[in-house]
């Protein structure tokens, strides 16, 4: 995202000749390219407030994608068990998926979290801040706010304001759909969920969560990393890069020559700017979710709703830029007879909506299937070990987890690189397609 920052337009200076130690780039070429980057970020900076917005907004419950299981289970599974019970019991698919969805905390280990802020909106309530250490995991409820499978839900008008200790969740199926309640001082109430896209409710979710705060997090390196790389152009000016700046470069021509040219023609400067930034984001946001602790470990682009926005982002920049011939291409194909035409326009049409659903897709499951696979691994030692009572099976559990799950996090890692890398070149051929002029 910063990358779009008119502050990262620093331009070195090759007024004087210097050697290149990349070897990738030329003098020339970059004494070029610089200039005409200069020219196009300011204007493209003004694609950064709606991106970051979005980002904002969609991973929230919009789509329902649940935050996690904090401490709240099936509560017909939990009555009738003791405390005892429930504790040795170790459930794999709930550890995997406490891992890999939303959630308002980031869990550091037992109880311990690091909470994050809760901004909600209500029209009879108004604006409601607080941290999310006040909902206790899901075990207290704060001015009718509540978590339920680490989703913020409110409680009806009757409920006690403050801060309450509360019981379970109950939840039940009222004609197909999933109703959650809860049962409190000896009355019902039915937990509501924020307004999303499909369905709009008394109150609206702004939260900061795990995935906002390390997209968030995730622009403050990205920014810092090009504003130390613009400091060395303008201090190094005329000699050859070195260290970062030299690393940065060497990728940033890589985008350049291996995907902005190939797919866009002489048009490339035009979008490179939103190349360069949807692949850095990507790239970091995957490397962020490699690293197991705080304040990484987010899986970020394993989220539906952050793979959709960025989708739609290229979904609106290819169809907005796209000539006559682009739409004459889908809807009236020349060259093609008439009864071809009228078949294939409606296929060409939803090829239009495939393509970036095809783009949210592969992106989110391929980051999150690798997110499961090594939080498989590593419950093997908890489901060997038998929650501790079995040494000898966590020990042959951690013989048999460790080298596969460090084998996999090096797959994750490239993986990572190679996810970056389609989602941007298949968005430069979208672009490259939509805005291709005709051939005589």
């Amino acid at each position: 995202m910063v990358i779009l920052l008119p502050e990262l337009t620093f331009v070195p200076n090759f007024g004087k000749p210097a050697s290149n130690r990349c070897g990738l780039s030329n003098i020339k070429h970059m004494t070029k390219l610089y200039p005409t980057l200069n020219k196009f970020f300011p204007k493209a900076s003004m694609l950064l407030f709606p991106v970051l917005l979005m980002f904002w907004l969609m991973p929230a419950p919009a789509f329902s994608q649940d935050h996690g299981d904090h401490g709240h289970g099936d509560a017909a599974a939990s009555h009738g068990e003791s405390a005892h019970e429930a504790k040795a019991e170790f459930k794999m698919q709930d550890m995997i998926f406490n891992h890999i969805n939303n959630s308002n905390d980031f869990h550091l280990f037992g109880h311990i979290a690091v909470p994050l802020p809760c901004i909600l909106y209500s029209k009879e309530d108004g604006l409601t801040f607080f941290m999310s250490s006040k909902l206790d995991h899901g075990h207290k409820a704060f001015n009718r706010y509540m978590l339920d499978e680490g989703i913020i839900k409110r409680l009806p008008v009757g409920f006690p304001e403050g801060e309450i200790e509360i019981g379970p969740v109950i939840r039940e199926k009222i004609n197909g759909e999933e109703v959650s309640k809860l049962t409190h001082a000896g009355h019902e109430y039915e937990l509501e969920k924020a307004s999303n896209l499909m369905k709009f409710t008394s109150f609206y979710d702004f939260s900061i969560s795990k995935n906002v705060f390390s997209m968030i997090l995730a622009a403050i390196l990205l920014g810092v990393i090009f504003l130390s790389v613009s400091k060395a152009y303008k201090n190094r000016s005329g000699q050859a890069p070195s260290g970062l700046q030299n690393f940065m470069e060497i990728v940033i021509n890589f985008i350049i020559d291996e995907v902005a040219k190939p797919m866009l023609g002489h048009k490339y400067m035009t979008y490179l700017p939103f190349l360069l930034t949807i692949f850095f984001f990507i790239l970091t946001c995957n490397l962020m979710g490699l690293i197991p602790f705080f304040p990484f470990s987010a899986n970020v682009t394993g989220n539906i709703a952050t793979t959709m926005a960025l989708a739609l982002i290229t979904f609106f920049i290819t169809n907005l830029n796209g000539n006559g011939n682009y739409w004459k291409h889908i809807f009236w194909m020349p060259g093609v007879p008439v009864p071809m035409k009228i078949f294939l326009a409606p296929i060409e049409f939803l090829g239009i909506f495939i393509k970036p659903v095809s783009l949210m897709i592969r992106l989110f499951a391929n980051i999150t299937a690798g997110h499961i696979i090594i939080l498989s691994l590593i419950g093997l030692i908890f489901v060997f070990g038998k929650l501790g009572t079995s040494i000898g099976g966590a020990v042959a559990g951690s013989a048999l987890a460790i080298p596969f799950t460090l084998f996999m996090n090096l797959i994750e890692f490239v993986v990572a690189l190679i996810q970056a890398f389609i989602f941007t070149i298949l968005s430069a051929s979208y672009i490259g397609a939509a805005t291709e002029e005709t051939h005589h």
